[in-house]
């Protein structure tokens, strides 16, 4: 018996298909229609899945239906456009979700199958690993619309690709093949698109078997390092590494080096 239950009741969500298969919890996002552009109902019933699947499975994939992966933000038509109020939605809307993303004890590996810009490409950034198709790309296109980068773009770009290379992006916002996001750190790796979904179920069998626990430390301990100083940071790395040495997966691991054995990990 593991530490997660395998039974999973979904609602029957409007924007989403959400299904669990050993161990891994896939979400996709589902107005192939719409390209996923994000609405507030799509961020809710995001919000809603992670919590849902934390508690059932091991690892979650994050991907889209149809060609795109997701276009940004859903901006409506002419006149709802007239009445939006763009602090309000990234406050009471957007930041909830990233917020969820970041909480989510689960490992959640983004899986680009196709075109990622403004939010949509924010929303790839806030998992904690992307895997993208050869043929997707990623574009910041808040220029296009005298907007800045949001949803937390303005924070990841220059941390991830540098300073220069953010600013090309956010003020230029032409498009960026996933195999140059690739070289330039943006995402973990760009795959041929014919094998794209076996590298995709590779990754996610990795996550979903390995120490969920510790995973979860080493995403905090990550995270918090690009905003501590140095001192402070290594009293926080003796912090987690306490927490992780108190986990059943370390107990595991370490009697199975001692015996020359291979650990199996229950996530916990």
């Amino acid at each position: 018996m593991t530490a997660h239950d395998t039974r999973l009741t979904t609602p029957d969500y409007a924007t989403l298909r959400v299904a669990l298969r050993d161990g891994i919890a896939t979400v996709a996002l589902a107005r192939p229609e719409a390209l996923n552009a994000l609405d507030a109902q799509m961020k809710m019933e995001l919000i809603h899945a992670l919590r849902l699947v934390s508690g059932h499975a091991r690892a979650v994939v994050l991907t889209g239906l149809g060609e795109a992966f997701c276009a940004g933000h859903a901006l409506g038509d002419a006149a709802a456009i007239r009445d939006l109020d763009l602090g309000r939605t990234m406050r009471e809307e957007t930041r909830p979700l990233l917020e969820a993303l970041a909480a989510c004890p689960l490992p959640v590996l983004a899986a680009v199958n196709g075109a990622a810009a403004g939010a949509g490409l924010a929303l790839a950034l806030a998992c904690d690993m992307a895997v993208a198709a050869e043929s997707a790309e990623f574009a910041v296109t808040s220029s296009r619309l005298g907007l800045i980068p949001d949803a937390g773009l303005s924070f990841w770009l220059p941390r991830l690709v540098g300073p220069a290379r953010a600013r090309g992006l956010a003020m230029l916002g032409e498009p960026l093949s996933a195999r140059r996001a690739a070289d330039w750190g943006l995402i973990w790796e760009a795959v041929p698109d014919d094998a794209f979904a076996e590298r995709v179920e590779a990754r996610a069998r990795a996550l979903a078997d390995g120490p969920t626990a510790g995973l979860r430390l080493t995403r905090d301990a990550l995270r918090e390092g690009l905003e501590n100083d140095w001192g402070a940071h290594l009293e926080r790395e003796a912090e987690l590494q306490a927490e992780a040495g108190t986990t059943r997966d370390f107990l595991t691991a370490a009697v199975a080096a001692a015996e020359g054995g291979t650990p199996v990990f229950e996530g916990r």
